[in-house]
């Protein structure tokens, strides 16, 4: 289930190496669609949905101390904890929840070959036929549901980063893949682009290019980690400039504020760190380039634990902890 992910630094020969891009066409537009089907999407006019089986939500219906987080919108991490005969019905039943409720589904894609590099969410498929498979029945399972979907995140920041040890090349055709397969479903798909503390814009925009951005809406960042929103509205305007020069233009980004409300972060403390707290409430904005704000990793979830203190006391990763969330909220 979702955790942070420890953001390791790629070797500069690596950035070097990665940096250029992959064949493809020369330039390329990133999928909106045409103007009427834009002005009848239901996304850009309803809010997103609250779900009340998540486990912040449930936490709130008990003790009204947990509001602050029960109360926002939130995604379903949707991981290799739902087996492929069980995904597609999972994430039906999610979004026809939300749809009833006249609200806007959120999903975040989360269980690619290699996943997190072997750190405290370690996982996903088994291997590449196996993930494109899963992603069949996602897609099926999103289909005409008018979903917002979160895909793989840290999957195309940590390409680099030798300690990672998955297939570059299979990675960039699997995200392709993935964002072809969940965006013909009619799923606005953000991949994910890091934050302004770990890669560069002009790293990361052929990478995107390579994982099928085009086929996607745009990209998403700060998921799971703590940074400012002023540096990361500064990073994905950047990066939306940098895309245009590789040849992709268009791309729309989100921001991941759930945990970014306690100011500066402290680097290397990244799990379950004691002085985060939630940041600005989930708010579409869907203007110019900037789509707006999202709580992708669920605050008061834990990131992991660990026997040396370095993850202060969690549980293990994705489970609602109730005294990390009074953290975030201040009123531990």
């Amino acid at each position: 289930m979702p955790s942070l992910r420890l953001r390791l630094a790629a070797t500069s020969a690596c950035l070097g190496l990665l940096a250029v891009a992959a064949a493809g066409p020369v330039s390329a537009t990133v999928s909106e669609g045409s103007a009427a089907a834009r002005a009848a999407d239901p996304r850009t006019t309803r809010g997103l949905f609250v779900d009340p089986y998540m486990p912040g939500s449930q936490a709130a219906a008990q003790d009204k101390t947990f509001k602050p987080i029960g109360s926002r919108a939130q995604p379903l991490w949707i991981t290799d904890y739902y087996a492929i005969d069980d995904v597609r019905d999972a994430v039906r039943r999610y979004t026809e929840r939300a749809n009833e409720a006249d609200k806007t589904p959120l999903l975040t894609i989360y269980s690619i070959v290699g996943r997190d590099c072997g750190l405290y969410s370690a996982g996903g498929q088994p291997d590449a036929a196996s993930y494109r498979s899963w992603i069949d029945q996602v897609a099926l399972g999103a289909k005409d549901q008018h979903a917002i979907a979160i895909l793989e995140p840290d999957a195309v920041p940590f390409i680099g980063n030798p300690a990672c040890g998955f297939d570059t090349d299979e990675r960039l055709s699997l995200l392709t893949y993935a964002a072809k397969k969940l965006s013909k479903a009619g799923t606005w798909v953000y991949l994910d682009a890091g934050h302004s503390g770990w890669q560069t814009p002009e790293h990361m925009a052929p990478l995107l290019k390579r994982a099928g951005i085009a086929w996607a809406r745009g990209f998403s960042t700060n998921v799971g980690n703590f940074r400012p929103t002023d540096d990361e509205r500064s990073y994905a305007k950047a990066l939306v400039k940098q895309l245009a020069k590789v040849g992709v233009s268009g791309a729309k980004y989100v921001i991941d504020t759930g945990r970014n409300g306690g100011g500066k972060p402290v680097d290397g403390d990244v799990c379950n760190p004691r002085w985060a707290r939630i940041g600005k409430a989930p708010k579409q904005v869907l203007r110019g380039s900037f789509d707006g704000t999202l709580w992708v990793k669920n605050p008061g979830e834990s990131d992991g634990e660990s026997d040396d203190g370095t993850c202060h006391g969690g549980p293990p990763s994705g489970q609602w902890w109730p005294a990390g969330a009074k953290r975030l909220m201040g009123t531990d």
